[in-house]
């Protein structure tokens, strides 16, 4: 593999966007100050060695102790014999666990598979196979799923943690509840399995030996299912995922300029570890900065977040749509205190217009809109941080990115027409593990990474995202994006949440379905019908309301439209 971070961009005169920078970004990011992810997390433990680095269920882990925590079990993998590069599962939530493996990993010389503890074990068979995974770290929650699938996969070894590991003698307590009380651990039996506290306690007698990583060396395999087939891994190189940090950063500083730069910052991690946007934005991004990272193992459990929230101080929330809107909708929102909030970002899916304007209006901090993929380490694009209002834009390209709008010839299109996003930058994958065709498929001959997603660019260099090519509904040969019909659902007073999805049509080819979760129990389909009559032309009115009491998501909280096709 190559180092990406040396693609060349386009010239400087063909991106309008760097007119719309504010005047303390710079175009392109700087040289790489280090070789890889586990060299930058040594240094930001030497540097911030007793602040705290992550919480959870009130239990603070310093950067000196996670520094010797991942050591540790860099040191007890190095001895079960794994060659440079092997891949290591880590299937947990949201405990300080994850951080710790993760990092102990990476230090290791081997590469991470990130795995979503809720899988069924197919998905978790095809993915551990696809990866040719040796290694997993499972929680015990889950360990009945890597049981079922175990003889099928190439893993040799499976290490199980419970939640209480890391919490002190708390921890005994959180097991017992776990296990007891809310029976939340099904029965396994993995025999030769190895406890996490086994194997940190093997590391400690241990030295964890210098890998030899190099910026190009694969650090996360980050499965997606990409914009069309089966689940694949993204291949994230040390070097996208450094660079990513930067352009980032260099984002970041506008933020600070005005607004002066904490001491101390605490960034709220809702978002599961194991998706992209939480392991770049909070993880990698709370490493580097010195930050305090608030972990969040259950984000669905609303009042008990919201609790937890006012005991701290936020400053950066990262989070999706769908968790803003719920956080608004229960009563203990209105006992936080947000006014230290400095950054709010949105992405993962579309966010709202009536949602972002009600956070504003609740917190006084705007939610910037951002946008990336598993592919892009993720972060493509984002809003200037000091927009005050929403405008229903992804924003600008980062540093060192070129984004352009393409047809599917691959042409270039003008301002203003919609085409498929195409993104080149350092922080694009190297490409999906083991699969060349479907690399092909997603990559151009001059580096650009085609996203599967219709958007358009104004004469500022703005993007604005108007659907997935799959999800788009085709209405008598006009195109109607699920987005919009979505929005317009939302800002009924009536409607929770809405989702649009193109249904068989014998007159029309398709035409539009909506689901609705009422906020209203007297809401009616004649209303919903009405208010999107007031709002949407003929043709991308909905022809059929369905009243569901919710909607499915995945673990993060995107709506799956594809689950409501079936």
């Amino acid at each position: 593999m190559t180092d990406l971070s040396t693609r060349p961009s386009g010239k400087a005169e063909e991106k309008l966007w760097l007119s719309s920078y504010p005047a303390s970004v710079p175009a392109e990011i700087p040289a790489f100050e280090y070789n890889s992810l586990g060299e930058l997390f040594e240094a930001s433990c030497a540097k911030y060695g007793d602040r705290l680095a992550f919480s959870s269920m009130g239990r603070g882990m310093s950067f000196g102790e996670i520094e010797a925590h991942s050591r540790a079990i860099g040191a007890w993998l190095q001895a079960q014999g794994l060659a440079k590069g092997d891949r290591v599962a880590v299937m947990l939530p949201n405990i300080l666990q994850n951080p710790v493996i993760v990092y102990g990993i990476l230090r290791a010389g081997y590469t991470v598979v990130n795995v979503n503890p809720l899988y069924t074990p197919r998905e978790l068979q095809h993915q551990l196979n696809d990866a040719g995974a040796k290694i997993i770290f499972v929680l015990e929650n889950f360990a009945h799923t890597v049981q079922q699938v175990l003889p099928q996969t190439s893993v040799t070894k499976v290490v199980v943690a419970t939640m209480g590991d890391m919490l002190g003698p708390k921890g005994l307590i959180v097991n017992l509840v776990v296990r007891r009380v809310k029976k939340l651990v099904p029965a396994w039996s993995i025999p030769g399995h190895t406890s996490f506290k086994q194997a940190l306690k093997g590391g400690r007698g241990l030295s964890l030996k210098p890998a030899s990583v190099k910026r190009d060396d694969v650090a996360f395999l980050q499965y997606t299912g990409g914009t069309t087939g089966v689940s694949k891994g993204a291949t994230l190189t040390h070097a996208n995922l450094l660079a990513n940090k930067m352009q980032i950063s260099l984002w970041l500083e506008d933020v600070f300029i005005r607004k002066g730069r904490p001491e101390t910052m605490t960034f709220v991690c809702a978002l599961p570890l194991y998706h992209i946007f939480a392991l770049t934005v909070n993880s990698l991004m709370g490493i580097a900065t010195g930050s305090h990272n608030l972990l969040i193992a259950n984000p669905r459990d609303i009042p008990a977040f919201l609790k937890e929230l006012q005991q701290h101080k936020a400053h950066v929330f990262p989070g999706l749509n769908t968790l803003f809107n719920a956080m608004m909708n229960n009563p203990e929102f209105a006992k936080v205190d947000f006014s230290s909030l400095l950054l709010v970002l949105g992405g993962g899916m579309a966010v709202q217009r009536p949602v972002a304007e009600r956070w504003r209006e609740m917190t006084g901090c705007p939610i910037a809109e951002g946008y990336g993929l598993s592919e892009t380490s993720p972060v493509a694009t984002v809003n200037r941080l000091d927009s005050t209002e929403f405008s229903g834009m992804i924003g600008l390209p980062l540093p060192s990115t070129d984004v352009e709008i393409r047809d599917e010839d691959g042409k270039t299109l003008p301002i203003g027409e919609v085409g498929e996003i195409c993104i080149r930058g350092p922080q694009v994958m190297a490409g999906y593990w083991g699969r060349p065709e479907d690399t092909a498929n997603v990559m151009t001959a001059d580096g650009f990474f085609r996203s599967g997603d219709m958007g358009l660019m104004d004469e500022r260099g703005y993007i604005k995202i108007v659907d997935r090519k799959k999800d788009m509904i085709l209405v008598s040969g006009f195109n109607v994006y699920p987005n919009e019909i979505e929005e317009v659902a939302a800002m009924h007073p009536g409607i929770l949440e809405a989702a649009a999805i193109g249904v068989p049509d014998p007159h029309s080819g398709e035409a539009v379905k909506l689901f609705v979760v009422r906020k209203d129990p007297a809401l009616t389909e004649e209303q919903v019908k009405a208010h999107c009559a007031q709002n949407l032309t003929n043709y991308k009115r909905p022809r059929f309301v369905e009243f569901r009491t919710e909607l499915p998501k995945t673990n993060v909280g995107k709506i799956l439209r594809k689950d409501l096709r079936g």
